[in-house]
């Protein structure tokens, strides 16, 4: 028996794929005699139809995973701006200790490194790293 025909319009009717609708084998015969939208229907509630789950993460979850304010700890932009004027400070200072010959130009260099390392927070973190 060849029952594409009443599974596409079963899948038009509930609008879903044709892959998700599931025919159940021992009432064939019902489903045979099935010819409008309405029979098919009555069928699904019946019980001779099923309409299987979709394949895949479900949308919910989708959305509950999607990046938000609560996921976010700090914005990029900001991130970045912090460490430009923290990075901007440090070098000031390190290029006034080097005019003032307080440090050597190697230990101005290694400095530098640090600096753009991200390995100071602060000048108060320099000024113990130096002493």
């Amino acid at each position: 028996m060849n029952l594409l025909n009443k599974k596409k319009l079963a899948a038009k009717t509930l609008s879903v794929g044709i892959g998700r609708v599931e025919l159940n084998n021992n009432r064939l015969e019902e489903i045979k005699e099935a010819i409008t939208r309405q029979d098919i229907k009555d069928l699904v509630k019946s019980g001779a139809i099923k309409i299987k789950e979709p394949k895949g993460r479900k949308k919910n979850v989708k959305r509950k995973q999607r990046r938000r304010i609560g996921k976010i700890k700090l914005k990029v932009k900001k991130r970045k701006q912090e460490y430009v004027k923290i990075t901007r400070k440090l070098r000031k200072y390190i290029k006034n200790l080097k005019d003032q010959e307080k440090i050597t130009d190697e230990k101005y260099t290694s400095l530098r490194k640090q600096i753009r390392n991200r390995a100071f927070k602060s000048k108060k973190h320099i000024k113990e790293n130096l002493q």
